[in-house]
C-alpha cells in the first residue's frame, strides 16, 4: 500500500498567490492522484482539515478529541476508508506534559504534538500503528527532546509502525539517529531503497519547485515493513505547486 506525508503549508494571506485558497483545489488533486491509503499531513489549521475532509469524500480525518481551534497547526491522519477501519486513535504533545493542551518546552518556538491510531487493514486484517508528527523549527535542543518522547513511545507499541512528518532536520542530525536506533525499532523508507541524498531528494522549495534546505520530510517504518518503493514528488500544476513542500511517497508491504 501507499503512504504519504504531505507538509501542506499553513493558512497564511501573507502568502499571496500562493495562499491556501488559491491551492487548496491542488493539494486535493495531488492526494486523488496518487491514492495514498494512509496520509500523514502537517500545518493543517481546524479550516484546512475540515476542507480537506470534505473534498477527499473516500478518506476519514483521525482527529481525536480535538478542540476546534482556529489558529493551531496540527499533524493529521487520513486514511482511505476502503481500506482500512481505526481502532483507536490520540494526540499528545511533545513535552514534559504531554496531555497539557499546547504545552511546550525547552527551546521549542511552538507547541508541537503527535497525533496517532491503531489501524486495521481490511483485506489482511492485520493490525498497524500510524503516526504523523511535526518537529519545531526552530529549537535543536527541542527536536533532540522530542524526537526522544516519539522513540520511547514507538519502543512501547507492539504492532508494527510507521511514523510519517516533517522533523525540520536532515538525515545527518542526531534526531534522525534518535529515530532510526535500533531500540526504537524505525527505518528510513527513502535509505530502505538506497536513495542518494542530493538535491531531488529535497523536500522543501518554498512554492518555486527549486529543492532547498534537506530532505526534511521522511517516512520510517518498523523493520518487517517492507518497502518496495519511494518517491518524492515534484508535481506542479502548469508552474504552480500544492504547498511549499514536496509530498514525499513511500510503497510498502506488510
Amino acid at each position: 500500500m501507499k503512504v504519504m506525508t504531505f507538509n501542506l503549508r499553513f493558512e497564511n494571506d501573507r502568502d499571496g498567490e500562493n495562499a491556501w485558497i488559491y491551492r487548496r483545489e491542488l493539494v486535493v488533486d495531488i492526494i486523488d492522484r496518487y491514492q495514498p491509503v494512509i496520509l500523514g499531513t502537517q500545518e493543517g489549521k481546524w479550516t484546512q482539515l475540515n476542507y480537506l475532509r470534505d473534498h477527499l469524500p473516500s478518506y476519514e480525518v483521525v482527529m481525536p478529541g480535538r478542540i476546534p481551534d482556529k489558529t493551531i497547526q496540527c499533524p493529521t491522519l487520513f486514511f482511505r476508508k476502503k481500506e482500512c477501519a481505526m481502532e483507536f486513535g490520540k494526540d499528545f504533545w511533545l513535552s514534559k506534559t504531554p496531555d497539557v493542551h499546547l504545552s511546550k518546552d525547552w527551546d521549542s518556538a511552538f507547541p508541537r504534538m503527535i497525533s496517532f491510531a491503531r489501524i486495521r487493514l481490511e483485506e489482511s486484517n492485520q493490525k498497524i500503528i500510524a503516526a504523523v508528527t511535526h518537529l519545531d523549527n526552530i529549537g535543536v535542543e527541542a527536536r533532540i527532546e522530542q524526537a526522544k518522547i516519539i522513540s520511547k513511545w514507538v519502543n512501547q507499541q507492539k504492532d508494527p509502525a510507521i511514523l510519517m512528518g516533517d522533523f525540520n532536520d536532515d538525515p545527518a542530525s542526531r534526531v534522525h539517529e534518535l529515530l532510526t536506533l535500533p531500540q526504537t525499532r524505525l527505518c528510513d523508507t527513502w535509505e530502505k531503497i538506497q536513495g542518494s541524498e542530493y538535491e531531488q531528494s529535497y523536500t522543501h522549495h518554498g512554492f518555486n519547485g527549486v529543492p532547498k534546505l534537506s530532505r526534511l520530510d521522511w517516512i520510517l517504518a518498523s523493520p518487517s515493513i517492507k518497502v518496495k518503493g519511494a518517491r518524492v514528488i515534484h508535481d506542479e500544476f502548469d508552474g504552480r505547486y500544492p504547498s511549499d513542500h514536496f509530498p514525499y511517497l513511500a510503497d510498502i508491504e506488510l
